[in-house]
């Protein structure tokens, strides 16, 4: 049994976060909200938007009843989307028939799965629940020295086998918690401080010297990359139009400067052209390049190239987006956007601020 000596370096050494509660049960509102906004996104990242989220929304209830708009603004810059979407529309779940309490009631939740599901149990309820995260993961096959690739379901039914044989009779939300504490400040991917580690006497990996090599992992494929055109589209007024993307899909629900992917052999100009004509039902003059704006999603990187454009005919209206809007230069803090037109705001922002 590794708990003991895990548990005693928990208490010792645990982090003091906002959502947790050392010794107890904690609110089963902020564990699980906590635990959905640390879904491929790390602590330091998470604390303030944690912290600024609870303000506006203190309570499963007032989430609930927030629009989902004022849910997207605030969840902005924290990336993965469809996890805030999945959060309202669990709120107004919760909000009507109570926090379930069991492993399946927790999974039937939207956007709970196995981990998230036993961190809730055991972390808010006392359940005796395992979970098995990335850090985990990490933790557990140095532990076992496993040379099979974590990645396999053969590998991943052995380390959630091993995470229901090692937890404790009690304290299980507490010891649940501190072996993702270990992976996050000990047990890390590249720079282990095997030293300091409370679990390195009955380390098979720290013995054979191959923390290194653990985990195995198969090699990852290049990652895709996009060109993406996008129209900052004035009006006579000097407001600029942006469009809201449809509800579901990447980045549902958030607003944008139109545009699209460019096609093979297709010229940028040419792209935002087609696209405006095709979203929104315009004719636009593509005018000079304004910003250039680099971003990476989990699976694909593109490059933003906006443009400054005039509208040459045709009435914005929503054909393939949910809504659209003219906005001034202000007014756009206002809306919801992701990272890469987050990027062209801070640009408008940048060459006003030179202006003045």
């Amino acid at each position: 049994m590794i708990a003991p000596a895990l548990l005693a370096w928990y208490d010792a050494h645990a982090a003091d976060l906002p959502w947790r509660v050392k010794g107890g049960q904690g609110d089963p509102y902020r564990v699980w909200l906590s635990e959905i906004m640390l879904q491929q996104t790390q602590v330091k990242t998470v604390k303030p938007y944690f912290e600024r989220f609870t303000a506006r929304f203190p309570t499963v209830e007032s989430l609930a009843a927030a629009p989902l708009d004022d849910v997207l603004k605030a969840w902005e810059g924290l990336g993965y989307y469809s996890r805030a979407r999945q959060l309202h529309r669990t709120a107004q779940i919760i909000a009507a028939d109570g926090f379930p309490q069991t492993l399946a009631g927790l999974m039937a939740l939207p956007g709970v799965g196995r981990y998230t599901a036993g961190a809730i149990a055991s972390i808010a309820f006392g359940a005796r629940a395992a979970l098995v995260d990335g850090n985990v993961i990490r933790v557990f096959s140095r532990l076992l020295d496993m040379a099979d690739d974590v990645t396999t379901k053969p590998a991943q039914d052995r380390l959630w086998a091993q995470a229901e044989a090692w937890l404790p009779a009690d304290r299980t939300g507490d010891y649940n918690q501190a072996l993702m504490e270990l992976g996050r400040t000990i047990c890390t991917p590249r720079a282990p401080r095997c030293p300091d580690c409370p679990l390195r006497t009955v380390c098979r990996a720290y013995a054979n010297g191959t923390q290194l090599e653990r985990p195995v992992k198969r090699a990852k494929a290049p990652t895709p990359h996009h060109d993406v055109a996008a129209g900052i589209v004035w009006d006579a007024a000097g407001r600029i139009l942006i469009a809201q993307r449809p509800p579901d899909g990447l980045l549902g629900g958030l607003w944008e400067f139109p545009g699209g992917k460019r096609e093979q052999g297709e010229t940028l100009p040419d792209c935002l052209r087609r696209e405006l004509r095709a979203e929104l039902g315009l004719e636009v003059e593509v005018g000079e390049l304004y910003t250039v704006v680099r971003h990476a999603f989990t699976h694909f990187r593109i490059t933003l190239h906006a443009f400054t454009c005039r509208v040459s005919s045709g009435e914005p209206h929503p054909k393939r987006a949910q809504a659209v809007a003219w906005a001034a230069v202000d007014d756009l803090d206002s809306y919801a956007f992701g990272r890469a037109d987050r990027g062209v705001i801070a640009e408008l922002k940048r060459r006003r601020k030179m202006l003045l």
